[in-house]
């Protein structure tokens, strides 16, 4: 049990006068069970109820008021609410559909009690059972598996992570920071694995967790399927995914299959809505609001580089190279900044783009769309500093941005550049693993004369 980035959202959420029932949504084993168990330190009070055990959803099933069933609850539980703060966490709520409909009645009947829902399998319930949170009367949080911030605080690492807080970071640092971000990226974000390397500190000894997880994943598939025939490319999908992470993909015969684009648009966005995998979408946007082209190929995330690193075999790689981009063609790098970049934000589900400029007689195509402020950032995820930048100097000459990013293995470094064709514009060339602070970075940089 160790902090996540998220309690302080979780500490917002209590504070707010216009405080909902709160949905907190992710995959499975990200932490997000634990995490409510370390926010409960803040109550007074505080009763879980697992919805998927035996008989304890009969009480949301018996159509009595909201105030009736809280009662019940307590009087089960051994709690008196009208002593201090409660908090009530409906763990896997998709499998009682009245007790999400109730959500919308604590929030309007009893508003002094503290309500979170969550469930591994929330997001495929409400998809296919057709179950609606009440509009306007639940707030949401996403949780991700661990960030390289919270990964440094969870290993005990306080030095490392003092530096890493630390604005600008120290050039002294970067050599123990960017060792200590490959470890990270060699391990992954996933609590259990994370917590199975403090244990051991032995990046061996973790595959039987691995393994765990990925069989945990394979056995939920007949949790989302709709019938036999849906389940076995849903199968085939979730095992090809982490071989297609960090690149463009066709629906049409995915992972080297014969299987139609309609059989594996589906599938895969039912991986999506179970937030094992991110498909990002390109975007031919140079101001915002940034809009995905979804007709177009997306690129696919898988959910975690730990993960991604074991099942595909790249965990020797890594052992062996300086920079991430060094190898699997640069995919890796990409991929684990798109980690960091995609739990920026747990307050919403939008993803980042990435932009193309699809021509006849050239093509171009930027890692990443940031949205900072009321500029639309690019973002490029390169070897080293050389090299000539075309992709992202034909965004700045197609706006009016002024400002870009490239994210690699070098020292923190600002440079005033220009385009081919006399645009003169900032680049950023921050190391990777600050990849979390980039907004803070992209202020500095706009502040530099």
């Amino acid at each position: 049990m160790f902090p996540r980035n998220i309690l302080s959202k979780m500490q917002l959420w209590m504070q707010s006068s216009s405080r909902k029932p709160l949905i907190l949504r992710g995959a499975r084993q990200v932490g997000k069970t634990v995490a409510v168990g370390l926010f409960s330190d803040s109550f007074d009070n505080f009763i879980s109820i697992n919805l998927d055990e035996a008989g304890k959803a009969e009480i949301f099933r018996k159509n009595m008021p909201v105030e009736d069933i809280f009662q019940a609850i307590c009087l089960e539980n051994g709690v008196r609410a009208s002593q201090g703060k409660t908090l009530l966490f409906l763990d896997e709520i998709q499998s009682c559909p009245q007790a999400v409909e109730a959500l919308r009645f604590f929030y309007e009947k009893l508003p002094d009690v503290y309500v979170i829902a969550a469930g591994s399998l929330l997001e495929i319930a409400l998809h296919e059972k057709h179950i609606s949170f009440p509009v306007g009367r639940v707030d949401h949080l996403f949780m991700y598996p661990l960030s390289f911030r919270e990964y440094l605080h969870a290993v005990g690492d306080e030095d490392t992570l003092t530096v890493f807080d630390t604005f600008p970071a120290p050039a002294y640092a970067h050599d123990t920071l960017l060792q200590q971000f490959h470890r990270y990226t060699l391990i992954g974000g996933m609590p259990e694995v994370v917590a199975g390397y403090i244990e051991t500190k032995d990046v061996t000894a973790l595959s039987g967790i691995y393994n765990s997880l990925l069989t945990s994943f394979e056995d939920d598939i007949g949790k989302y399927a709709r019938n036999p025939a849906a389940a076995t490319v849903l199968r085939h999908c979730l095992e090809a995914a982490p071989f297609q992470a960090g690149q463009r993909i066709k629906f049409a015969g995915f992972g080297q299959s014969n299987y139609r684009s309609r059989e594996v648009g589906e599938s895969l966005r039912t991986l999506q809505r179970a937030m094992l995998i991110y498909l990002l979408y390109p975007s031919s946007s140079v101001e915002g609001p940034i809009v995905p082209n979804l007709k177009k190929s997306p690129r696919l995330h898988f959910l975690d580089t730990g993960l991604l690193n074991y099942y595909v075999g790249l965990q020797d790689q890594v052992f062996q190279h300086n920079d991430l981009h060094a190898f699997y063609r640069g995919l890796l790098a990409e991929h684990i900044v798109g980690q960091e970049l995609i739990c920026l934000d747990p307050n919403t589900r939008k993803k980042h783009c990435f932009w193309t400029r699809e021509k006849s007689q050239s093509g171009a195509e930027i890692d990443f769309l940031l949205p900072h402020g009321n500029e639309v950032i690019p973002i490029e995820v390169k070897a080293g500093k050389v090299g000539t930048l075309r992709s992202l100097c034909q965004f700045i000459d197609s706006s009016a941005c002024r400002h870009a990013v490239r994210l690699y293995a070098g020292n923190l470094d600002l440079q005033h550049a220009k385009t081919s064709a006399g645009t003169p514009f900032k680049l950023l060339n921050l190391p990777y693993f600050l990849t979390s602070h980039i907004h803070k970075y992209i202020d500095w940089m706009m502040s530099q004369s």
